[in-house]
């Protein structure tokens, strides 16, 4: 999770992006327990009635599920649900304005490859974070 909490979105937000992400690499697996509400406010430092929040979004978007006196756990299919939502996300918006821009910095297609192609074999090799 992240040591320090940025300015550009409040940070139950960014909480609840962090555990999406989590959820996609698989660090927080489907039908498994995650952190309490406490655990993570004293580890990170932050209000319980942020981690609440956050973790409210999760349930009301259906990716995990209250268990009474058991903790949340993440709900079957949740990784799925999270993989569909962020593609449609960049299939429709990210990726349009990342075409726009790369017209107006006059990037050709040939080069925009060879910098993908170059990207793709530093993320194989392990080369980035």
């Amino acid at each position: 999770m992240p040591e320090q909490w940025n300015d550009s979105q409040p940070i139950y937000r960014q909480l609840r992006d962090k555990m999406v992400g989590l959820i996609l690499e698989g660090a927080l697996v489907e039908g498994e327990s995650i952190p309490s509400v406490r655990t993570v406010s004293s580890e990170y430092k932050i209000n319980h009635l942020t981690v609440s929040k956050a973790y409210q979004s999760l349930v009301d978007e259906g990716l995990v599920e209250k268990r009474r006196g058991l903790g949340m756990f993440v709900l079957t299919g949740a990784r799925e649900k999270i993989l569909h939502a962020e593609k449609t996300q960049f299939l429709t918006i990210e990726l349009p304005q990342l075409v726009m821009r790369i017209g107006q910095l006059g990037i050709s297609t040939n080069e925009l490859i060879t910098h993908l192609q170059a990207l793709g074999t530093q993320v194989t090799n392990g080369e980035q974070e």
